[in-house]
């Protein structure tokens, strides 16, 4: 069983998924950071591969993204630097590599999905590998290196294709929480109009809900309707221009956890 799945096996609801940038603030607070996610209260870290065109990132991601990559992150220095994620004393969640097909493709996508792997990642979310294509070319690769793969539905997305895509992903379904960029804000009324129509559809997959989840009252609200909810402009945010990092990751977590 999967690290994701045996999470959702334990744990029904109040999943937190934490996003953080690779690379950032600083080029070696990757692993800092995720150790800091994992003592105080995350259940997965969902980690962002900085990339010069992040089409789903609002401002404060995209700049966290600008900022990794000028301070000399790539995938490859990435994977160097989860060599050791899964020992004993470093990080047991979960852990998601988010990111988009350009520069993974560069990198050569078995290669990628076969170091991702190898370090102790478990899953993927690639917000413009599209369906089609999933199906008839990479899905095989993923599955054959046994990553999970997450796929994303809106408010707009048809039944249908909700029930196509959440029955191609394994680990969980990406609900976000409208069409629009990361990290803005939500009428959460309508959302959860949008998230009790998921609900009564009877995925396979349980449900986490992302975009403009930033604080203790959203992500409660998320939590009703949901299996828990994903959380990243507001944490990045949080970590802009702070010198201690762990400490950032304390205080964050106990406000939203509370």
């Amino acid at each position: 069983m999967s690290r994701i799945a045996e999470l959702f096996r334990k744990k029904k609801e109040r999943v937190l998924n934490v996003y953080c940038t690779a690379g950032y603030p600083q080029l070696d607070s990757t692993l800092k950071v995720m150790k800091a996610l994992q003592e105080n209260g995350a259940d997965i870290i969902e980690l962002g591969m900085p990339y010069s065109d992040p089409l789903a990132d609002g401002p404060v991601i995209q700049h966290s993204s600008s900022v990794a990559l000028g301070n000399g992150m790539t995938i490859k220095t990435l994977f160097s630097q989860l060599k050791d994620l899964r020992k004993p004393d470093a990080v047991a969640l979960p852990v998601i590599l988010m990111g988009y097909m350009n520069p993974v493709l560069q990198y050569g996508f078995e290669k990628f999905c076969a170091d991702a792997a190898a370090v102790g990642v478990d899953g993927l979310i690639l917000p413009d590998l599209p369906e089609y294509e999933f199906e008839t070319e990479y899905g095989a690769v993923i599955k054959k290196y046994g990553l999970d793969f997450i796929f994303l539905v809106t408010p707009e997305t048809s039944e249908a294709r909700i029930k196509a895509l959440d029955n191609l992903s394994t680990g969980f379904l990406y609900a976000v929480s409208s069409s629009s960029t990361t990290g803005s804000d939500k009428n959460m009324t309508i959302v959860s109009d949008y998230l009790q129509k998921l609900q009564n559809m009877q995925l396979k997959n349980p449900v986490l809900v992302g975009f403009g989840i930033k604080d203790k009252q959203t992500f409660d609200e998320a939590c009703q309707y949901a299996n828990g909810a994903i959380i990243g402009t507001a944490f990045i945010k949080a970590l802009e221009n702070k010198q201690n990092e762990e400490v950032v990751v304390k205080q964050f977590l106990n406000s939203v956890l509370g």
